[in-house]
């Protein structure tokens, strides 16, 4: 048997060891939970506010589009949310993303959930030397992350609130023509893995979730890859619920679709390979 046959033999094991004994998912434990989900004017952001809505959560949503944001809220009080507000913010300021965490910790009292899911526009091709785009991706899919995470961890110690990191499997291997959109994720990756460790070592209340999410079919995902790949997307209303079902049953991780553990583990049989032209012997 083949090396990467056992490997997907031995992850398909593990994902299974996993599911079965995952903690099971209550939706009786979101009503009436404070949450502040980040990027929800559309794709996954705006379906796990209304998943929040139907469990019958209290929402702060936020978004650059504040239009967009006032629609989504007022479909997540027809869906049964508790109470449902908007804060329109652009995650590229340096000062907006505590804002954003001010702004629901005071409308709502306090968080049980924050969900950071937003990113930043960034063009699907080669890189040619735009650092000056890469810095400003790197403060909206990063930087506001950790800013936002800090501004809350008070509040969420004091409530054994959740963290919920939103990535990709761009996070985890690397892929060509998305170099600033793929050093965001590993950064996530990156800070939030340590953070996991040192909330433990510090016994914290707060639990980390870090989502990794393959492709999903959001309308700015297909339409960047539509003509590039054959390989089938997943439904962001799936995605997102599994995303809240992490979170609430406090998981350290998620992988969405399945295979991408798999994808993850065997991603050195996926990336290319460097090789150095050999020097002739005498």
């Amino acid at each position: 048997m083949g090396t990467l046959v056992k490997l997907i033999l031995a992850s398909v094991c593990a994902f299974l060891a996993v599911r079965w004994t995952a903690p099971r998912f209550n939706e009786e434990s979101l009503r009436g939970v404070r949450v502040l989900v980040t990027g929800a004017s559309t794709g996954i952001g705006e379906q796990m506010a209304y998943h929040y809505a139907r469990f019958g959560a209290q929402i702060i949503i936020t978004a650059r589009r504040e239009k967009v944001l006032q629609q989504v809220a007022e479909e997540c009080l027809t869906l049964g949310a508790q109470k449902a507000l908007y804060i329109a913010a652009d995650m590229s300021s340096e000062s907006e993303p505590n804002k954003v965490v001010e702004f629901a910790l005071e409308e709502l009292g306090g968080l049980d959930y924050l969900v950071l899911n937003h990113i930043g526009p960034s063009p699907f091709s080669m890189w040619e030397g735009d650092v000056d785009h890469t810095k400003w991706l790197m403060q909206v899919n990063f930087f506001s992350y950790i800013q936002m995470a800090w501004k809350a961890m008070a509040s969420l110690e004091q409530n054994k609130g959740s963290l919920v990191i939103v990535s990709s499997l761009l996070g985890k291997m690397s892929s060509p023509f998305v170099a600033p959109y793929t050093s965001t994720k590993y950064a996530l990756n990156g800070f939030f893995g340590v953070l996991q460790h040192e909330l433990a070592m510090k016994k914290s209340n707060v639990s980390v979730s870090l989502c990794t999410l393959g492709l999903i079919d959001t309308e700015s995902a297909m339409a960047k890859v539509k003509d590039i790949t054959t390989i089938p997307p997943y439904p962001t209303k799936d995605a997102a619920l599994r995303i809240i079902q992490t979170g609430a049953t406090r998981q350290l991780e998620l992988f969405y679709p399945w295979f991408t553990q798999i994808v993850t583990l065997s991603k050195d049989w996926f990336e290319p390979k460097t090789f150095s032209k050999k020097t002739p012997t005498e």
